[in-house]
């Protein structure tokens, strides 16, 4: 039986982000194909994550700049080792490479940390995004991360050419797979609450996750009073896990502005709601959310980044705007129009049938996977530059970590 291991920032939520879903769908792709699946986190545990027995997952707990590890991967001798984010595959990359050589190195970045950084940044300061704000320290360590590996799962469209045409990254090293869903059929459809039947805007999120607070505070201040003002009867929900305090305080029961904080079922919210209103000032990848809604056949409002890698050549099932004003007039306009409500709804339809549908890219993955594995040899011989960043990270990190340990060892004595 082939081994996965795979070497997680957190252990998953998948009720919490679309991080935690993602990594459910990629664990789940290779349950499929009857691999042997661990996963080994250095994270603190969560009571909302999941339950991997029940999968027949084993897990393990680790520990960084640890030989430990070494003794573990070692004795383990997967033959594909996935890091979940970039700062997994700093930590324990090397260590792979010098104990599984032979392992194929894939890094699932979730999104381009440093693309939304980037966008954080610019916006911060009222502009829009720069050359210079792209060639970050997180953008060095990043990309020499998915140099230094032998595949590079992204999970936009937008971030695959950005990596190829910007930073010049070679396309055979990238692997374009999305946030994967279920088809929905006729009768899916048919079952789902209708226009009339549902009540109140929506948004969820995250709050662990920064464009969602920002969004969050932005819909407050900005775009909900401009709504209220025109459908004074109209309602707000907050819904998202780990909102803390500084989220709850923005409560305004009188204002319609209410926050209901962790959803359990985040489809089952959004099937009662007649629109989701999320205007993403920033953020990179794909956003798990709008994917949920569509499912929901729930329409939704949101910013050409947060529309970002979604749906392609189909038409957005809600509407994208950019100002304060022409996200409150449209969201309006979709809540109060049955025949455009419908209408786009639809377009949400067509574009999970067409662009996120799990046989569309689980064989092809595999495929990609099994050519690497091979002639593995030839495949990194033709990334030069990935070796030389591998040679000097075990070079310098290699040597940090092992300091590390051995201050810590003395520490404890």
């Amino acid at each position: 039986m082939k081994r996965l291991l795979i070497i997680g920032y957190v252990w998953p939520e998948p009720t919490s982000s679309a991080a935690g879903s993602r990594m459910m769908q990629l664990i789940k792709l290779f349950l499929a194909k009857e691999w042997e699946v661990s996963y080994a986190s250095p994270a603190k545990e969560s009571k909302y994550a999941i339950n991997f027995e029940e999968l027949g997952i084993t897990q393990k707990k680790i520990k960084t700049n640890s030989s430990d590890f070494d003794t573990y991967v070692r004795e383990l001798a997967p033959q594909v080792v996935m890091f979940d984010r970039f700062m997994m595959e700093e930590q324990f990359g090397w260590r792979v490479a010098e104990n599984c050589p032979d392992a194929v190195r894939i890094l699932d970045t979730e999104d381009l940390h440093f693309f939304r950084k980037a966008r954080y940044e610019a916006l911060k300061k009222g502009r829009t995004l720069m050359r210079e704000d792209l060639h970050s320290d997180e953008a060095k360590r990043e990309i020499a991360s998915i140099l230094r590996c032998d595949l590079s799962l992204i999970i936009s469209e937008a971030e695959v050419d950005l990596l190829a045409r910007k930073f010049k990254v070679n396309p055979s090293i990238l692997h374009y797979i999305p946030l994967l869903a279920p088809s929905i059929s006729e009768e899916k459809i048919n079952k789902l609450p209708t226009y009339e039947q549902r009540k109140d805007f929506v948004f969820i999120g995250n709050f662990l996750h920064l464009p969602n607070w920002d969004s969050v505070l932005y819909l407050k201040e900005k775009i909900w009073p401009l709504i209220r003002k025109e459908l004074p009867k109209a309602r707000l929900l907050i819904y998202g896990a780990y909102a803390c305090q500084k989220v709850e305080q923005l409560q305004n029961k009188r204002r319609g502005f209410i926050v209901k904080g962790r959803a359990e079922d985040a489809q089952e919210v959004l099937k009662t709601a007649k629109v989701l209103l999320a205007p993403l000032r920033f953020g990179a990848g794909i956003k798990g959310k709008f994917i949920d809604a569509m499912l929901a056949g729930t329409p939704s409002i949101t910013t050409t980044i947060g529309a970002e890698g979604i749906c392609g050549k189909y038409p957005w099932p809600g509407e994208i705007a950019n100002e304060d004003k022409s996200i409150a007039e449209e969201a309006i306009k979709i809540y109060e129009k049955p025949k455009r409500w419908q209408k786009v709804q639809q377009n949400g339809f067509n574009i999970i049938n067409e662009r996120f549908q799990e046989n569309r890219f689980a064989d092809y993955f595999f495929e990609e996977l099994n050519k690497i594995q091979n002639d593995l040899q030839k495949h990194r011989n033709q990334n030069f530059l990935g070796a030389m960043l591998m040679h000097h990270t075990l070079q310098s990190t290699k040597y940090m970590s092992k300091w590390i340990e051995a201050k810590n060892k003395l520490e404890q004595q």
